[in-house]
């Protein structure tokens, strides 16, 4: 390879490295053409999985300030760069190493932290963006709801007391006029008698 195509394969996978929000290094030893073909086709959406020359990638991981690669790129090796959900990524990757246990995981980073194997395999189990979303908008649904509830229960419990107090004071207004009457009627009653 001259050098000027080295320095643009170095320059094109500093910018990948940039302008993706996460990598996952993997050892791809004794999968076949149809077999990272396949893997290429199941993260499409999510990340772009490219083989890798070492040395450049390297040289192109320091330039771009990613240092959670150094030591490991050693063997055959292959990067999916993730440009949408890394959950989704890590969940093809994932998978795929499942059904195919020649692909190994080596390693990735994530908003420039490092990642381990294990780690990329907790981020592998986590829910998708869009049912984490989903189950926040629920929960915060579930919260207005009860302080709308909590807005209104004062409201609603004032307005039983004023009607419970007006209601008795109907009923000791009826009870006054009632032994009220019951006296005049009494007194005219007794001034016929006397």
């Amino acid at each position: 390879m001259a050098k000027a195509d080295k320095a643009a394969a170095i320059a094109e996978l500093s910018d990948k490295f940039r302008t993706s929000g996460a990598a996952v290094l993997t050892e791809y030893r004794g999968l076949t053409v149809k077999q990272i073909t396949d893997l290429r086709n199941s993260l499409r959406g999510n990340a772009t999985f490219a083989v890798v020359k070492n040395t450049l990638t390297e040289l192109a991981a320091k330039d771009a300030g990613v240092t959670a690669f150094d030591g490991q790129l050693v063997g055959p090796s292959a990067i999916a760069f993730v440009d949408g959900d890394p959950v989704e990524a890590a969940k093809g990757l994932r998978d795929f190493a499942k059904a195919n246990p020649l692909l190994v995981i080596k390693g990735g980073v994530l908003d420039g932290k490092a990642l381990t194997p294990a780690e990329i395999t907790k981020l592998a189990d986590l829910e998708s963006r869009e049912v984490l979303l989903a189950k926040l908008a629920g929960a915060m649904k579930g919260s207005l709801t009860k302080a709308a509830y909590l807005f209104v229960a004062p409201l609603s419990q004032t307005a039983r007391v004023v009607e419970a107090l007006r209601q008795k004071r109907e009923e000791e207004g009826t009870a006054t006029e009632a032994p009220a009457a019951e006296a005049t009627t009494d007194v005219a009653e007794g001034g016929d008698e006397s």
